[in-house]
């Protein structure tokens, strides 16, 4: 099968690409040329997402059948999907987010409870505001960041789904950790854990809030399926491991990985430093049912929740990011410590 990625060369879209060459598929990339691809037997096609229509010639040439999406984050990314790949490819496979459900802006605290019930399936209540990271003044048309004033992953399922000559499958992804993670989402743990601090402090809420993750060999892998499979098309699916974890147990399975000595120690609300707790609504998880996409295509994780963490841990050790110290109080970790033993 012949396969597009736009976007292949970073953290979810280079162990796609990886897989499907594993799996003996033929692959153009399409990017900016600003992180190196370094693989064998890849096409690469190198442009700007915003002119992403003046490459159609060359995509018509490498006559893909599926084309994944990895970036489309604004409707305008999604209509210029449409107008690029119809009747060019015969699918699309269009990245979305959890960020979708009207449970993630009662998270934000956005959205006033009541709060939804969880897990929730691809029925579930979407979000009631678009544009959830507009703000009040528009950033600068020269901004780097202009783009997020644009982003809602519910406006490019829309136009995705709606195109006819361009079947959809739409992913919803989760909290994606693994090598290669930009955001680094293991580091706040894994750095206290490698300081050998004795505690991790969590509010009560905070340690119970549960949501979906997923480790991005076996998001790839859910990609992987949903390209192959024409019984994907036209569907949306939720994607995430099976294993689900509250906060307090999450950070236990990482301390086991890392091979640390500490412990979690929940900590009264009345106690616990504004600078301490996570900012929001914890009352609400982001845990996706991911049924459907298992029994519909037959997705399963590739790779389970110990070697995952094994794997991330080192890779997290080899490539620590830039040390922020608002992010590491221990001063303060240590008052309220003390104030509760």
């Amino acid at each position: 099968m012949n396969v597009v990625i736009i976007g292949g060369t970073r953290f979810i879209g280079r162990a796609v690409t990886q897989q499907l060459l594993a799996q003996g598929h033929r692959v153009a990339v399409f990017h900016r040329g600003h992180t190196p691809l370094e693989m064998q037997n890849v096409q690469e096609i190198f442009g700007d997402r915003r002119n992403l229509g003046w490459f159609r010639g060359a995509f018509k040439k490498f006559a893909p059948e599926v084309v994944i999406d990895m970036r489309a984050m604004t409707e305008t990314d999604a209509r210029g999907l449409g107008e690029t790949f119809r009747e060019v490819a015969r699918r699309s496979v269009v990245l979305s987010s959890m960020d979708v459900y009207r449970a993630y802006d009662v998270l934000r605290g956005v959205e006033g409870e009541p709060l939804e019930r969880i897990p929730f399936d691809e029925a579930a209540p979407l979000r009631n505001k678009i544009y959830p990271y507009r703000g009040a003044s528009p950033r600068a048309a020269n901004d780097p960041q202009q783009w997020v004033d644009d982003y809602d992953k519910i406006l490019v399922e829309h136009v995705a789904a709606a195109e006819p000559k361009l079947p959809a499958t739409i992913l919803r992804l989760p909290m994606v950790y693994g090598e290669g993670d930009y955001q680094h989402r293991l580091f706040e743990y894994l750095k206290r854990m490698d300081d050998q601090r004795p505690a991790i402090l969590l509010s009560e809420t905070d340690a119970q809030w549960q949501t979906s993750r997923g480790y991005v060999q076996n998001v790839a892998a859910a990609i992987v399926r949903a390209a192959e499979d024409e019984r994907a098309a036209h569907r949306t699916y939720n994607v995430a491991d099976a294993d689900v974890f509250a906060t307090a147990a999450w950070i236990e399975r990482v301390g086991r990985a890392a091979g640390w000595n500490g412990r979690v120690v929940i900590v009264p609300a009345e106690k616990i430093p504004d600078a301490l707790r996570v900012p929001g609504n914890t009352r609400q998880s982001l845990v996706g049912d991911t049924t459907r996409i298992r029994q519909q295509i037959g997705y399963h994780e590739i790779v389970s929740t110990d070697d995952a963490l094994a794997r991330t841990i080192a890779w997290e050790r080899a490539n620590p990011p830039p040390l922020d110290p608002a992010q590491l109080n221990y001063a303060l970790e240590d008052q309220v410590l003390a104030s509760i033993l």
